[in-house]
């Protein structure tokens, strides 16, 4: 079909023309060692950003979690991360396979740990315990809809940390979406993390590539690492250029996505759908679709194919929405009259079900650091 709509994620975007001439004009050299001075500048121009001392290229965020992973455990330790996070959904359980760690999950409210849950998950010291030795934290939280972590929230799980001798690893795939969210410098999220991952690949548009950042120590032994799980390149600054012009030129604009993913978020709450509007902060817009004779897969499968607009079954009634350069509000508007369209083809449009009012929404998890609902 033409004209399709994609809203699977934002990992769906192309690199733009900037981009594209920032790749085929690239000075390289060979990375391995450390001579390709595009890649160098993209680390050190990453640093600047993050407010961190070094950064290292890799393939991408689950590479970058890995590494971070491997620099800072061994074996048999364990790290406290939120229940539904990437780094444990969605990453082939290289925690465990790879890394050799335990991961010790902690139920969130979309996607936040309260801060009294995560200390009460370290570990005491003793024989028969893994060693907890990290606090892993997702900014934004997929799984949670796109949510963001507070520089404050950040600041009190630091005390945690300290507490405790732990260090603090944020997977930033959308740091920063969260950054522009909130209105704060990318560096005030970063500045409690002892590691920390962002990719290029999703609303930055790059075709390729994620960076992990932290003292120049750490980026050291993150380079071993890297080596040793088959990330070492070479002529890579052909890649790293559009990394530059994606730190340039399109952090700003991610803006548009956060409203475009509002619009559609309200529109499909007009349509009768269940979306809590509350953890739609961002770029991601999860519908639950209780109560439909179809699962979110089925339900997918019959917007694709009769209106072209393309989107991801996250759980069995759970559809996800991910705005991105590219989708404007016409677009929105297009795949809004798509799933009306799906809807009457499967409840009709004077049922029961189309006309009910949507649920309450809950509070956002994320807006406290300590919380109940």
């Amino acid at each position: 079909m033409d004209n399709v709509i994609d809203l699977r994620s934002d990992t769906v975007t192309k690199p733009t023309p900037a981009m594209r001439r920032a790749m085929a004009e690239a000075a390289v050299g060979d990375d391995y060692y450390r001579e390709d001075p595009t890649v160098r500048e993209l680390e050190q121009t990453a640093a600047a950003v993050m407010g961190k001392e070094a950064a290292v290229f890799v393939a991408s965020g689950t590479m970058g979690n890995l590494v971070s992973i491997l620099a800072q455990t061994v074996p048999g330790d364990e790290v406290v991360l939120e229940s539904f996070a990437h780094m444990y959904r969605y990453e082939a359980g290289h925690l465990s396979a790879v890394a050799g760690v335990g991961p010790n999950r902690v139920p969130g409210i979309n996607g936040t740990m309260a801060v009294s849950d995560i200390e009460r998950a370290v570990r005491p010291l003793g024989v028969v315990y893994p060693r907890t030795r990290l606090i892993c934290l997702e900014n934004t939280h997929n799984a949670g809809g796109g949510t963001v972590l507070t520089p404050a929230y950040m600041a009190d799980v630091a005390e945690v940390a300290a507490r405790h001798g732990l260090g603090i690893h944020v997977d930033g795939a959308r740091v920063f979406n969260s950054a522009v969210a909130q209105g704060v410098p990318p560096s005030e999220l970063a500045r409690h993390a002892t590691s920390l991952t962002f990719c290029l690949s999703k609303g930055l548009c790059c075709p390729f590539g994620a960076l992990v950042l932290g003292t120049a120590e750490f980026i050291d032994v993150c380079r071993r690492k890297r080596q040793m799980v088959g990330g070492g390149m070479r002529q890579a600054g052909i890649m790293a250029a559009a990394g530059i012009v994606a730190l340039r030129e399109m952090v700003d604009r991610l803006t548009e996505d956060h409203a475009t993913a509002r619009k559609l978020g309200s529109g499909l709450v007009d349509l009768g759908l269940h979306v809590d509007l509350g953890t739609v902060q961002t770029n991601i817009v999860m519908a639950d679709l209780s109560g439909l004779p179809v699962g979110a897969a089925a339900f997918s499968q019959l917007l694709a194919e009769r209106s072209g607009v393309l989107t991801l079954a996250d759980t069995e009634t759970r559809l996800r929405f991910v705005t991105h350069h590219g989708i404007d509000e016409a677009d929105i508007e297009r795949a809004l009259l798509g799933v009306k369209e799906a809807l009457r083809d499967l409840v009709g449009v004077n049922t029961a079900w189309a006309r009910r009012e949507p649920v309450e929404e809950a509070r956002c998890g994320s807006c406290s650091a300590d919380r109940t609902v």
